[in-house]
């Protein structure tokens, strides 16, 4: 129970993060095209560095603990929120645009009323795929040794005195948790927030 609260602390805490910055500044890239130019150059060396490889450059900087993984569940989550909202912003309608300025809309009024509900569709999509990527570098990192706690850990610890039983455990526990977050939680957000897409199935 202890290593569960200690990765769900840590998944808490980085995972929104991660998607509250990730999707404002995808969708500022996706507003301002010298911003975008900037903004993929970032993604794309993100994308290109295992985020697991970030952990001890991280412990030389902060020390063992909960911060070192905090921030690599950050960068994994990042990138793909933001890429999503990018691309999702840079396609909005643009007859959509053109008729809200005809009818007097403003900037904060085009952003609320045209680009903040066209990406949203978007934003969710980004957000099922950065929790996997989080998920997996937070389990990831915890087994590196960067903190003595986690399931990570515990099942790290737990393959090097060949506890079998231990480690087949901690697998199922890890798998039953991400199913939760991703088919259960994400799935019945996405699903309450995009309701009008699924008005024809049945409950």
């Amino acid at each position: 129970i202890e290593a569960v609260k200690a990765s769900l602390y840590r998944l808490v805490v980085g995972y929104p993060s991660a998607c509250l910055l990730g999707g404002l500044l995808g969708l500022l890239a996706g507003l301002s095209k010298k911003f975008a130019l900037y903004l993929r150059s970032l993604i794309a060396i993100l994308q290109s560095i295992p985020p697991i490889t970030w952990i001890p450059f991280f412990i030389i900087l902060f020390g063992f603990g909960d911060i070192p993984i905090i921030l690599v569940i950050v960068i994994a989550s990042f990138f793909p929120m933001a890429l999503s909202v990018m691309n999702g912003t840079e396609g909005v309608n643009r007859t959509h645009l053109e008729v809200a300025k005809v009818l007097g809309a403003a900037q904060g009024q085009l952003l609320r009323k045209v680009y903040l509900p066209e990406t949203l569709p978007s934003f969710i999509t980004g957000a099922q795929v950065a929790f996997g990527n989080a998920w997996r570098s937070l389990i990831s990192s915890e087994m590196v040794g960067s903190a003595a706690s986690g399931l990570g850990f515990n099942i790290s610890f737990a393959g090097e005195v060949a506890q079998m039983k231990d480690v087949l455990m901690y697998i199922v526990v890890i798998g039953t948790i991400a199913i939760f977050f991703d088919l259960i939680i994400l799935e019945r957000i996405k699903r309450r927030l995009l309701k009008w897409r699924y008005l024809g199935e049945k409950e």
